[in-house]
């Protein structure tokens, strides 16, 4: 696995002052649909632990902290609602701090760059970034965005070109013009993802480059270019950021303006039609992790090309990847296949089909299978929980709350719960009662009982609990205060009546 380098003090004291200003944009949407089963709607690619148990947004976000040297970065977060918690997760794992602007819906990159810059002092110099990309050797993205800036100062959009190392058809390309007065190249124009024999004749051309989709820019620069290219865009962006509310770290735009605004990459919406554009080459290491095939290449093979993760044994086989945290798996006389193993599916594909894993994701939707967008494993912003087993009437949770974390206070009117504290400490509230449980011990909750769960120690809560009742769905759940901002307060007393 890859490991990003530390950034040394001597490489930072060669920079200019003002080198500090940047300020990171993590672009965190995006479904990540193209990874599943690993990657779900509900979980998708940013969030999951894939490289040394990281994240690719806390590697992201570790890299994009390492430009301010002893500086500290502070960065701004574009994400989806219903993530805002795998957000915080990720920064307070990277150690970085910043604010977080909620997207009440996906509205793609340029509105999201949109509302970034309205956030931002005009002057500001921006460093847009999605949030899955994987750049192992964070020294040379350092000097790749130090590259730009004397571009971005005087006026022009900076994008990231990545040098290829193959005709690949799942990119976007960019034609490098000619060298430019600020150290950059001017961009003759962007190509679309080409067939294999159009990439091909853009390699054997020499002067194009992989689209990173990372782009340096002032934010009056950002705005005076989707005013000119994209005012509609614009202006539902900042009707929605006067009408924000803030509540810190996060900051929720006004959800009707934002989403009246109409969705459109960047690229679409401006990138291919502003003619201060510029670019500068990037030759590090450098992957969207946009497919299986993708992952599969940042695990080593051996000598007959098959790569392992976890507990994956292929025998008599070649080029096969097994992606297998969770049990064994065994491929045995296989060629070319990929077969990713999780708690709930598996997908067993060709490698030359790995692009088409979002055709399969859109027809398990057409039938409604609840594997298409939510795992067993269900994170929530108090830790998480996991389906083990159901049945008729019954229901099998492991769940897990971390340090000082609560869970909302709350009654089931349909279902019964039994909980049992395997590891840890429980302070549980059950009616008029508030009492702790430790190891081995257990408690019951009655069918429409007020109940709460709280853990108090340093260390994980994990607990079991059975369900029990005609209905168990997750939306037989009524709360009455919540630490997460998951209800409106209401008066307990007056619900309790």
């Amino acid at each position: 696995m890859f490991q990003a380098p530390e950034l040394s003090s001597d490489y930072f004291s060669g920079l200019p002052a003002d080198h500090h200003v940047v300020q990171p944009v993590i672009l965190c949407g995006g479904s990540g649909t193209r990874l599943w089963p690993l990657s779900r709607k509900s979980f998708p690619k940013q969030f999951v632990p894939l490289i040394g148990d990281k994240s690719l947004l806390q590697l992201t976000l570790e890299r994009v902290a390492q430009l301010g040297g002893a500086t500290a970065v502070e960065v701004l977060c574009v994400a989806a609602e219903e993530h805002r918690y795998l957000v915080l997760e990720a920064m307070q794992a990277a150690r970085v701090s910043g604010s977080v602007i909620l997207e009440p819906v996906a509205r793609n990159t340029a509105a999201a760059m949109a509302l970034a810059a309205l956030k931002a002092q005009p002057g500001q110099w921006l460093l847009f970034c999605p949030a899955d990309h994987h750049i192992p050797d964070a020294l040379a993205f350092a000097a790749m965005v130090e590259q730009g800036k004397l571009a971005a100062e005087q006026g022009a959009i900076v994008s990231f070109g990545v040098k290829p190392s193959y005709p690949s058809t799942a990119y976007g390309y960019i034609e490098q013009g000619e060298l430019r007065s600020d150290n950059s190249y001017s961009v003759a124009r962007f190509i679309e993802k080409p067939l294999v024999e159009k990439a091909q004749d853009l390699i054997l051309q020499g002067n194009v480059l992989w689209n990173a989709g990372i782009f340096l820019c002032k934010a009056s620069t950002l705005l005076e270019a989707l005013g000119q290219h994209a005012p509609d865009i614009l202006a539902s962006c900042r009707k929605a950021m006067d009408a924000a509310v803030c509540d810190e770290p996060f900051i929720r735009p006004q959800t009707q303006a934002f989403t009246a605004c109409r969705s459109e990459s960047i690229d679409y919406a401006v990138m291919e039609h502003h003619t201060n554009i510029a670019v500068v080459p990037f030759a590090g290491a450098w992957s969207d992790v946009g497919s299986w095939n993708a992952v599969a290449d940042m695990t080593l093979a051996d000598g007959n090309g098959n790569r392992v993760d976890g507990q994956g044994l292929a025998i008599e086989a070649t080029k096969t990847y097994i992606h297998a945290p969770y049990r064994p798996v065994v491929a045995l006389g296989t060629h070319d296949l990929l077969i990713i193993d999780t708690p709930d599916a598996v997908l067993v594909a060709t490698s030359s089909h790995a692009e088409s894993v979002k055709i399969v994701v859109a027809e398990l939707e057409a039938r409604r299978t609840p594997q298409a967008a939510i795992h067993r494993k269900v994170s929530r912003p108090w830790g998480s929980y996991d389906s083990i087993d159901m049945g008729e009437r019954f229901q099998v949770k492991r769940i897990v709350v971390k340090p000082g974390g609560t869970l909302s206070l709350q009654k089931h009117y349909h279902r019964a719960e039994h909980w049992i504290v395997v590891k840890g400490t429980a302070k549980v509230t059950r009616g008029d009662e508030t009492f702790l449980l430790t190891e081995n011990q257990s408690t019951y909750i009655p069918i429409g009982e007020l109940h709460r769960l709280h853990n108090p120690g340093k260390t994980h809560l994990e607990m079991i609990e059975v369900q029990s009742g005609s209905y168990l769905g997750e939306d037989d759940i009524e709360r009455y205060e919540d630490n997460y901002g998951r209800v409106i307060p209401v008066e307990l007393n007056k619900k309790r009546a």
